[in-house]
């Protein structure tokens, strides 16, 4: 089993699909890496030779930012909405959509499994 940027990726799936298991690098990501390392589409994982493995951590270590370093990232910027007090960080804090939908039905997602209401009858 391969290891890049702290994850196991699997190893009988093709390397533009195995490298998306990696946070921060979706399909298109994926897509380029194989082509900075020079790595064909139908290759797969196992069939990856050590020194391409290294190249494949090499490229993702100098040029994107995935894992712990993005999920801080995110997390920073999610901490200071939330200091600042704007609406968006109210949001946040509330645990409810930030991004206008609407709460009178749904956003269950976000706000949780409905709670019931003692004593609410129609």
């Amino acid at each position: 089993m391969a290891r890049i940027a702290g994850v196991n990726i699997p190893t009988q799936k093709r390397v533009v699909i195995a490298l998306t298991y990696i946070h921060g690098i979706g399909p298109k990501f994926a897509q380029e890496i194989c082509e900075k390392v020079g790595i064909p589409a139908e290759r797969r994982v196992h069939q990856l030779t050590d020194a391409e493995v290294l190249q494949i951590r090499e490229t993702i270590d100098r040029d994107y930012q995935v894992e712990g370093d993005l999920r801080r990232e995110t997390a920073m910027n999610i901490k200071r909405l939330m200091d600042l007090g704007c609406y968006r960080g109210l949001r946040h804090r509330r645990s409810l959509p930030v991004r206008g939908q609407r709460t009178h039905t749904n956003a269950r997602t976000r706000k949780g499994p409905a709670k019931a209401i003692a004593g609410k009858k129609k």
